[in-house]
């Protein structure tokens, strides 16, 4: 019960992961990220065990296409699961069980994929397919945001969404962004507004772990100005 982008960036290599859905807390089920390696979401319904083994092949290097396997294979609750991984070449996978439920299913292109599970109907994922297509000069977070925005707009959903995420890494072996909305009303919308307050900060919060000197972030922001 959850629409996800997944994406790679092709210039700067940074591997990130958005999504919204009705259940609460959806960031701390369902991405994974490992830097210079790959991204994932294990969704539908979501067990932390399945996620754990992602995230150990995901750092062996496995292609996007042998951890969809290895994957469906180890679990026999594949047909409820909804998965989907790209890897640091840009090889994107995805798999949707047949015991998903309602409209479910997921597109690929290159470098990224979105899929759904749950959702009013193909119309979700074909407005973030199309987001993603569209908005390749963006910054990765940008565009991961954006898609989630249209997948909203399309009608998200079937019995609407309460919580939504993004998970950015790049280089380092922390994340980039890792911004959630748990419980809210327009998660979305609420996504998007704690990003856009956010996003001065990312050179902010690059640098301080390397010079923790830097004043506090609300006085360096007004330094900036």
């Amino acid at each position: 019960m959850t629409f996800t982008v997944v994406g790679r960036c092709p210039r700067t290599k940074m591997l990130g992961v958005a999504m919204a859905t009705h259940a609460p807390a959806v960031g701390n089920r369902c991405p994974v990220v490992i830097p210079r390696m790959a991204a994932a979401s294990v969704q539908s319904i979501a067990d932390p065990r399945l996620t754990l083994l992602c995230t150990k092949l995901m750092g062996l290097g496995y292609h996007a296409g042998k951890i969809i396997h290895e994957l469906e294979s180890s679990d026999p609750n594949a047909p409820l699961r909804q998965i989907g991984v790209v890897d640091a070449w840009g090889n994107a996978a995805a798999m949707t069980g047949s015991e998903n439920g309602a409209y479910s299913g997921h597109i690929i292109g290159q470098g990224w994929l979105v899929m759904g599970n749950g959702i009013v109907g193909p119309q979700v994922t074909e407005a973030m397919a199309q987001s993603m297509r569209t908005t390749g000069d963006e910054l990765l977070e940008e565009r991961l945001v954006r898609a989630v925005e249209a997948g909203g707009r399309a009608g998200g959903q079937a019995d609407g969404h309460f919580s939504s995420s993004i998970l950015v890494y790049g280089d380092e072996p922390f994340a980039y962004i890792d911004l959630r909305v748990d419980v809210h009303e327009e998660p979305i919308g609420e996504l998007r507004r704690i990003f856009e307050w956010f996003r001065p900060l990312l050179p902010y919060y690059s640098e301080r772990p390397y010079n923790p000197r830097l004043p506090r972030d609300d006085r360096w922001r007004e330094q900036q100005r």
